[in-house]
This record gives structure tokens, sequence and C-alpha cells, in this order.
């Protein structure tokens, strides 16, 4: 497994007042992380805005990205567990409850990372067990099973 989960950050009970506060929770995790540059958090929203809930990847998890670019420094992911979960607007995955936020450096490491993600998220029980982390270490668990 490639994914960078060793310097995850992992932030329970957030609360968010819609998806667009739940991405940007995510995002400036990314940012605290030296992760990404500010302006990384909006594109998490505008891409989004623009292409609709497509990073609702599962029953109750989005995974915000954006393209690779000058403002990703190194692949990273944010994990954000809501206190309350919020709608994406997603036809059958609504409401979202774990908001994984993920940077990547390169197109092909950000298929890779993608694609690592989603087959973790697939694992049964999984989503719930992040949901229900109470610490960093646990959610890094149940994304590693």
């Amino acid at each position: 497994m490639t994914l960078p989960l060793d310097e995850a950050t992992f932030a329970p009970g957030v609360h968010a007042a819609d998806w667009r506060a739940a991405v940007r929770a995510a995002g400036v995790d990314l940012v605290t992380a030296r992760a990404v540059g500010r302006a990384y958090v909006e594109e998490l929203v505008q891409q989004i805005e623009q292409a609709g809930p497509y990073c609702v990847v599962a029953p109750g998890v989005a995974v915000p990205h954006a393209r690779p670019s000058a403002v990703v420094r190194r692949d990273a992911l944010a994990i954000v567990v809501l206190d309350e979960p919020v709608a994406f607007g997603h036809p059958h995955h609504d409401p979202v409850r774990v908001v994984i936020g993920m940077a990547a450096t390169s197109p092909k490491g950000h298929l890779r990372m993608l694609a690592e993600l989603a087959n973790a998220l697939d694992g049964e029980g999984v989503a719930d067990a992040i949901a229900a982390a109470s610490t960093r270490d646990d959610a890094i668990a149940a994304l590693r099973r």
C-alpha cells in the first residue's frame, strides 16, 4: 500500500454546516500538515461545485481531491469525522460522515492513491470503523485492514 497513512491527520467530532464546510475542514488540515498551500482548499470546493458530488465514493464517505499542482507539496491524507452527517447531493451515498481530503504530487500517484483508498473503503465495516474512531491510530488501522 502506498497511501501516506503514517503522516495522515485525523480530526474527530468536527462540526460542518454543509458540504463546503466539511471539505474545507479536510483542506485546512492538509494545509496545517504543510502538505498543500492554502489555495488547495478552495480548489477542493471548486472541483465539487463544477463536477458535482463525484468525491462521494461510498455510503457516508467523501474523498475530496483536486488535480496535482504546484500547491501540492507532498502526498497526503486528512481524515475528518463529522459530528453530524451532511448532504453532498449524491443520489445514493448521502449523507456523508467521513471526509478524507487527498492531495497527490503526480497524476500517476493521484490515480494510485484514489484506487487504494477506494479498495480500502470497500472493505466490510471500514467506513463505520473510521466514523467510530476516537484516535488517529484507530482511524488509520481501519484503513489498513
